[in-house]
């Protein structure tokens, strides 16, 4: 700490500016490390204990409740709304057949669940690729400060030489520290992710089956029960 002390004393406005925005990176990247890991953690358990207790649900609308009051992160209940949403009379929604309505439906839901999902993978990426290079160059541009000092002084040896150009490699440190932690939960999260979307395909899958089956057979469509 104390050479980084030094390093910022003698730092003019660009290595300062360097400084603040590998901070700001780091603050950002911890908070988001911090909500997501929350996140996906609580809709990974939401997942798994959610879609066994709609399948053993008595009706359609027994097993939305189960879904309600389980699926803390609503990954779940857009799916199911969207497979017993009806379309309205005469639009072009309605006039395709129904496994090509309940695709469509179900894809455009399951997109916007895994959006919710992917939230912030983009800055976790963009922090973890860029803040290395932010930080070699604050370490060059604090060589080249501390050696353009040295010049105008007119006197050089290796003490003089040594010491900032040690202090300016603090920076290229800080943008290593900055970004490791932000690679490795952005692989972590993308693994989390695959896994609740691999889970939420076979469900999105199933409850096609299941309306599209009850069509065919001529029961009462799940809407009907879920108003019942």
């Amino acid at each position: 700490m104390a050479g980084f002390g030094h390093f910022w004393d003698q730092a003019d406005a660009v290595g300062r500016a360097v400084a603040l925005v590998l901070l700001a990176m780091s603050v950002g990247s911890w908070l988001l490390i911090v909500w997501k890991g929350w996140l996906l953690r609580r809709a990974r358990r939401d997942v798994v204990r959610a879609v066994p207790a709609f399948w053993q649900a008595a009706s359609v609308a027994e097993g939305r409740a189960r879904l309600a009051a389980l699926d803390r992160e609503r990954v779940l209940l857009p799916l199911l709304d969207a497979a017993l949403h009806r379309p309205g009379p005469g639009s072009l929604e309605g006039s395709g057949h129904l496994h090509s309505q309940l695709t469509r439906r179900l894809r455009d839901a399951l997109h916007g669940v895994l959006r919710h999902l992917q939230s912030g993978q983009v800055a976790l990426a963009s922090i973890g690729s860029t803040a290395p290079f932010i930080g070699l160059f604050g370490t060059v541009w604090g060589i080249y400060h501390a050696l353009a000092g040295i010049g105008a002084e007119g006197r050089l040896s290796l003490e003089q030489v040594s010491g900032p150009v040690g202090e300016a490699l603090v920076m290229t440190a800080a943008g290593l520290a900055v970004a490791i932690p932000a690679v490795l939960a952005y692989n972590v999260f993308g693994k989390l992710v695959a896994a609740c979307e691999a889970d939420l395909e076979g469900y999105a899958h199933d409850l096609r089956e299941l309306v599209a089956g009850r069509a065919a057979a001529g029961a009462p469509a799940p809407d009907d029960d879920r108003e019942a």
